[in-house]
Parts: C-alpha cells; sequence; structure tokens
C-alpha cells in the first residue's frame, strides 16, 4: 500500500504544480485552494508512504514523478517544447524511478 501512496503522493506534486501554474496566469485568491489542497495532500500521502518506504527512496521517487509529471502537463496541456532530448531525459526520470522500485 506504501507505493501506492507514494504514487499517489506523486499526483499531489504534479497537480500542485499545475495549480502555481494557473494562479499565475490568474491572480485569485480562490486559486490558492486547490494549490494548497493538492500539495498538502501530496504531504500526507508521502509521510504515509515513507512509513514503509526509506526516506531517501521515497524522496527521490516522489520528487523524480512529480518533475516529470510536471514537464508532461506542461507539455500536454500548457503548450511547452517537447522536444526529443526532453522527453529523453525525462524516461530517464521515470526509469530512475522504477529502478529504485525493483531494487527497494
Amino acid at each position: 500500500m506504501a507505493w501506492v501512496f507514494l504514487a499517489l503522493a506523486s499526483f499531489g506534486e504534479i497537480f500542485g504544480v499545475m495549480f502555481i501554474n494557473l494562479y499565475l496566469k490568474d491572480k485569485k485568491w480562490w486559486r490558492l485552494i486547490p494549490l494548497i489542497v493538492s500539495f498538502g495532500l501530496g504531504f500526507v500521502l508521502l509521510s504515509l508512504a515513507m512509513r514503509e518506504i526509506p526516506m531517501g527512496t521515497a524522496y527521490a521517487i516522489w520528487t523524480g514523478l512529480g518533475a516529470a509529471g510536471a514537464v508532461l502537463m506542461g507539455i500536454l496541456f500548457f503548450k511547452e517544447p517537447a522536444g526529443w532530448r526532453r522527453l529523453l531525459f525525462i524516461s530517464f526520470i521515470i526509469a530512475g524511478a522504477a529502478g529504485l522500485k525493483l531494487f527497494s
């Protein structure tokens, strides 16, 4: 169950970054609510995952998947560039996270 919590915590990170981007485009106070909820939920789920997964592994996977997901979110929804080099290095991040899971 800890790995499920960790994957869900990564989504909290991804959506939190997305809500930051939306807030910066239209600085209304109510746009901060989903941002705070998303990051807060991500932290709670990360803490639940860290009960069984070592801190270094959990943090590396959480930040890696969060970063890769945020880049993909930017490409898919915010028209950021998607060059082959960028996608290659995102795949390295995801492969590293998968490797940590396999060997933990």
